[in-house]
């Protein structure tokens, strides 16, 4: 396994339009989620840094698509939430357009991973982002989030409905996964690794 010192983390750049998407020839891993599923959380429990991906009370604080650096070697982009009510129309349609150019873009990302919530079965917005992931050719795996939340009887249910609902193939990894205990984290720091191998 190669070696990452997941402390070496830095802010690299918020990017508004498709001109500022970072293109380089480092592995890009693209994280994307609803917006109160806890995806700065899974990026912060990964890193092991409470507030690295800001946390924000309400939902849908990450508007633009922001990439960090992690140890030189690979970029983590935390992709803007989704599904959030309290913004406006021209606001969903400006995520929608920047969302669009960044999935069209063959080298917007690498690597992608889809968080949903443990608890629920996934939403329209969930089945499109994972078409978005499936048709981008780019291999991607699912992280279902707030384990923590499930009894242990409901989660290999839970893990069924989500696989169903989204339509995922076996060779798509699904991982339970709890930003709040760390559940998880080692599992997926495995899979995302791989592209350092």
């Amino acid at each position: 396994m190669a070696e990452l010192n997941l402390n070496n983390a830095e802010f690299i750049r918020s990017a508004a339009a498709p001109k500022q998407f970072i293109r380089s020839p480092l592995p890009k891993i693209a994280f994307a989620g609803r917006s109160n599923v806890g995806k700065s959380s899974v990026i912060n429990r990964l890193l092991n840094r409470r507030q690295f991906a800001k946390v924000g009370a309400t939902p849908g604080k990450t508007v633009h698509v922001n990439y960090f650096m992690i140890d030189g070697k690979l970029y983590f982009i935390d992709l803007p939430g989704y599904g959030f009510a309290k913004v406006s129309q021209s606001e969903r349609d400006r995520w929608a357009k920047l969302m669009e150019n960044f999935f069209a873009d063959s080298l917007a990302f690498d690597f992608g991973v889809l968080i949903v919530d443990a608890r629920h079965k996934p939403t329209a917005d969930d089945r499109q982002m994972t078409t978005f992931f499936q048709q981008s050719g780019h291999p991607f795996l699912v992280v279902a989030n707030k384990l923590d939340k499930l009894k242990k009887s409901e989660i290999e249910p839970s893990l069924a409905l989500i696989r169903e609902t989204l339509g995922l193939n076996e060779d798509t990894a699904l991982i339970p996964f709890s930003a709040e205990k760390g559940d998880g984290r080692e599992a997926l720091l495995r899979q995302l690794l791989r592209l350092l191998a």
